[in-house]
């Protein structure tokens, strides 16, 4: 099979295609052949040699994937065979074939493209998991998005929108927080221009975000306090802005809030499963009503991964990008 493989720590140009073996998918595992694969920050980190994969992962990129189902694992319910899913992979989505834990996978519904279902798993996993389930998001609260033209965050804001959350984002230029608004962001602060803080009080009227997804870290993380409402949860997952941070603990238990964050890539295969239902029964079904899509930015061909990458590196991007694989 067709891969696009990492040849050493590096920029872009570190991506070369190869001739590999199609894998076999192990108990519990099926053998999708790739549509579309999503291309995320976390590909970027790998090749550069900041974020290696887990033990027993591919060593090739990529996190999502769509595509069909062709063989199964022992233990698969035979009726997997042939379905169009997308998936959370483990690794290894660039690629012609990719096998993946069968509870990792969610069926493609009518209506939605398979470059559009390649787009969703990362992102949907990562907002759902970290929103609603740590940051125990509801409706009527405020949630405060950092990076709200990433793939994380136009997720992130049209979801909270589908539960009726209030949502401000931060973005890098007016273009950007104009393009926030325009799926669905009800502030969108230009943080090279203006204090996110201070806009998030006086959009709550002094109360602040109740909650606060941030990739950041580092400085912002005692700024994201300071416009966290009493009881507010700040949930970080990545660390933009440096892996260290200095809080003020005495104003955190006074307003008794909760600092948390996660990471997805190494969680257990059970884990991801569980999750992955609770995403079925609970945000599955606004994709499958046309409610929920992802926010599209551009289609490569797997061969130009590593413009891609330089696109997302440029922070250039609105929403997700992805790769055709089957082209």
């Amino acid at each position: 099979m067709r891969v696009t493989a990492i040849s050493a720590p590096g920029g872009p140009e570190v991506l070369v295609e190869e001739e590999r073996a199609v894998p076999r998918p192990a108990a519990g595992e099926v053998l999708v052949a790739v549509s579309h694969a999503g291309v995320n920050r976390p590909d970027c980190l790998q090749r550069a040699g900041a974020y290696p994969p887990p033990k027993g992962a591919s060593d090739l990129p990529g996190l999502e994937i769509s595509g069909t189902i062709v063989a199964l694992g022992e233990t698969v319910d035979p009726v997997m065979l042939d379905q169009k899913v997308c998936a959370l992979t483990n690794g290894g989505g660039y690629a012609q074939y990719c096998t993946v834990p069968v509870g990792q996978c969610l069926p493609v519904p009518a209506g939605l493209s398979m470059a559009e279902a390649a787009a969703l798993p990362e992102t949907l996993f990562t907002v759902w998991h970290n929103v609603f389930q740590r940051g125990l998001a509801r409706d009527g609260e405020t949630l405060l998005v950092h990076g709200g033209t990433s793939g994380i965050g136009t997720m992130a804001i049209k979801l909270a929108k589908l539960f009726d959350m209030r949502v401000a984002a931060t973005c890098g230029s007016d273009e950007k927080c104009e393009q926030a608004r325009s799926v669905g962001a009800d502030l969108a602060i230009n943080y090279r221009t203006r204090d996110f803080g201070e806009a998030v009080r006086d959009f709550t009227s002094g109360k602040g975000a109740d909650v606060i997804l941030d990739v950041v870290a580092g400085e912002y993380t005692q700024r994201n306090l300071d416009c966290l409402a009493v009881e507010g949860r700040l949930v970080t997952i990545a660390t933009l802005g440096g892996p260290t941070a200095e809080i003020h603990v005495g104003k955190l238990m006074v307003k008794r809030q909760t600092l948390t964050g996660s990471t997805l890539r190494a969680r257990s295969d059970a884990f991801k499963a569980l999750l992955a239902d609770d995403i079925a029964a609970n945000a599955w079904p606004l994709v499958a009503m046309d409610e929920l899509r992802p926010q599209m930015d551009r289609i490569y061909p797997l061969s130009e991964a590593a413009e891609a990458h330089r696109r997302m590196e440029a922070g250039e991007h609105f929403g997700k990008i992805v790769l055709a694989v089957d082209e």
